[in-house]
C-alpha cells in the first residue's frame, strides 16, 4: 500500500528547499540525513552560502499530510517564537519573507536551525531546578498567547477515544479483547472520575517534554519540538521529567517546584492527576500506533504492535496503573 509519504523523494525534499533559500543566496549541498521522527519526517540538510568556505546545516521538518490545519501549526509557531522573543532556550522556526510555514508537491514544511548537544535523562538537583525555571518561563509566555486551534488533552480526546478506535477497528487479537475491554473500561472510568473531582483548568503548555526532547548544550538545555502543544494541566509539563523510586522523585519534584516558584505558583494542586495523565499517555501511545499503522515507517520501528506479547503486556501494563491510581499522589515536600 503507498503511502502519502512515499511522494516525499530526496529530490522532492530538495527542490523545496531550494524554492525558500535560493532567493536568500543559499543553496542545498546534496547532503540530507533523515532523523529519528515518525509522525512527521525530520530531516538535517548541508547549506551552502555565497562566499562561505564551510557549509552549515539546517533541519526541515515536513509535517504529516492532514494531521494539523494551517492554522494550528502556526499558533505552534508563533508559540515558539515568543518563547525565544522572551530569551527561553526553544528551537524555534526560521522566519524567511515574514513566513514560518510553507508548501511545496502538497507537503508543508518548516525549517529549523540545527542546534548541536546531547540529550538524556536529567540526574542532578541543580538541573532540575533548572527545568523548573525554564518552565516557569515558558508556561508565562504560554499565558499570553492564542491556543484556540491546538489540541485539548483530556481523558476522552487520550483515553477514551483510542481505546474506542482499537475496538472498533479490531486491532486486537480476539483472545485478548475481552480482557482489554474490561480493564480498559475499568482505567477509563476512574481517570474520568478523577478528572471531574480535581476540574483542572486546562492551559497551554508543551504537551510533550520528556528527556528526548530536550537537548543540553554548555549546561543549557534546549527544548524541541514544540509540535504537540496543547490545552492541558501545568503538571503535564513536570511528571514526565522525573524518574526513579518515590523518594527520588518527591526531591526532583521539590527541585522542579523551587525554580518554578521564581515565575509563576507552582501547580501543586494538579499533583493527583500525575497519574492520571501517564494512564492517558499509555492508552494513547496504543492508539497513535494504530492510527499510523498504514505508514511504513510504523510497521518497520514498532513491528512488535498488535502482537499476543504486546497486548498481553499491554493489559497488565493497565491493571498496575489501575493500582497505582489507588496509591497516595507525590507531595511536595521542601
Amino acid at each position: 500500500m503507498s503511502h502519502a509519504y512515499d511522494l516525499l523523494t530526496p529530490d522532492t525534499i530538495l527542490n523545496a528547499i531550494d524554492t525558500i533559500l535560493v532567493p536568500q543566496g543559499k543553496f542545498t549541498s546534496g547532503h540530507q540525513l533523515a532523523l529519528n521522527s515518525y509522525e512527521n519526517r525530520v530531516y538535517q540538510i548541508g547549506i551552502e552560502e555565497e562566499g562561505d568556505e564551510q557549509p552549515s546545516s539546517v533541519i526541515v521538518k515536513f509535517y504529516r499530510p492532514q494531521r494539523w490545519s494551517d492554522e494550528c501549526i502556526l499558533q505552534e509557531h508563533q508559540f515558539t517564537l515568543e518563547a525565544k522573543e522572551d530569551e527561553l532556550p526553544v528551537i524555534a522556526p526560521l522566519v524567511i519573507d515574514g513566513k514560518t510555514l510553507f508548501e511545496s508537491h502538497g507537503f508543508r514544511f518548516a525549517l529549523f536551525p540545527k542546534q548541536g548537544g546531547q540529550s538524556g535523562q536529567i540526574e542532578n538537583l541543580p538541573d532540575f531546578e533548572q527545568m523548573g525555571r525554564l518552565l516557569g518561563r515558558l508556561h508565562q509566555t504560554a499565558n499570553c498567547m492564542e491556543s484556540d486551534q491546538r489540541p485539548v488533552m483530556t481523558p476522552t480526546t487520550f483515553a477514551q477515544d483510542s481505546r474506542s478506535y482499537l475496538l472498533e477497528n479490531n486491532f486486537l487479537d480476539p483472545e485478548f479483547v475481552p480482557a482489554y475491554e474490561s480493564v480498559s473500561k475499568d482505567l477509563c472510568d476512574v481517570l474520568q472520575e478523577r478528572w471531574d473531582t480535581y476540574a483542572p483548568s486546562l492551559k497551554l503548555v508543551h504537551g510533550d517534554l520528556h528527556a528526548g526532547n530536550l537537548i543540553w548544550y554548555q549546561q543549557q538545555p534546549y527544548m524541541l519540538d514544540l509540535d504537540d502543544c496543547s490545552l492541558a494541566p501545568r503538571i503535564q509539563d513536570i511528571w514526565m521529567l522525573l524518574h526513579g523510586e518515590r523518594d527520588q522523585m518527591q526531591a526532583q519534584l521539590a527541585a522542579v517546584a523551587r525554580g518554578y516558584e521564581l515565575f509563576l505558583p507552582f501547580p501543586a494542586h494538579e499533583l493527583p492527576l500525575i497519574e492520571v495523565l501517564r494512564s492517558m499517555r499509555l492508552m494513547h501511545y496504543s492508539g497513535w500506533l494504530a492510527k499510523r499503522w498504514e505508514d511504513p515507517a510504523f510497521k518497520m520501528a514498532f513491528p512488535w504492535f498488535g502482537s499476543p506479547r504486546y497486548w498481553s503486556e499491554q493489559i497488565l501494563n493497565l491493571r498496575e496503573q489501575l493500582a497505582a491510581l489507588q496509591e497516595p499522589h507525590l507531595q511536595l515536600i521542601d
